[in-house]
């Protein structure tokens, strides 16, 4: 198997594990994400959060909430260098958030890294969701 076709196969992985977090279960991050404390995400909602541990607990956050939904990356490029990959795209779909639903459409950018024989998530980064931050204000001001 070309590194490019590893490289997608832990692309699918990621995606399958942000689908599985649109359902409320955020577990199957864990085997997608790198174990660094130099992983790094920037999420639709803002913020940076570093390290694997931070991370994977703020999909968990993100998890307790949702309720549904499908997210896919389409228009995807990868790069792959000898133990590092960047993949870009475009994730469209939509999330249900404690009962609102927010349509996914941002531009994405997936880093990753060759660690012990795979492929795993180093580093993800999209565009601010105006959507979901519509959501997020809307709980904020029930709260």
């Amino acid at each position: 198997m070309s590194k490019e076709s590893e490289v997608k196969k832990a692309s699918e992985k990621f995606y399958a594990a942000l689908n599985k977090m649109a359902y409320g279960d955020a577990g199957p991050m864990t085997e997608a994400w790198t174990k660094s404390k130099n992983a790094t995400a920037q999420h639709p909602i803002g913020g940076r959060e570093v390290g694997s541990e931070t991370v994977l607990r703020s999909f968990a956050k993100v998890a307790s909430i949702a309720k549904g939904g499908s997210i896919a990356i389409v228009d995807q490029q990868i790069d792959v260098g000898e133990d590092m990959a960047v993949e870009t795209g475009v994730e469209k779909g939509n999330i249900m958030l404690a009962g609102h639903t927010a349509v996914i459409d941002h531009r994405v950018t997936n880093v990753y890294r060759l660690e012990n024989g795979a492929w795993k998530l180093q580093h993800h980064h999209t565009d601010l969701s105006p959507a979901m931050l519509d959501v997020l204000a809307n709980l904020n001001a029930a709260a």
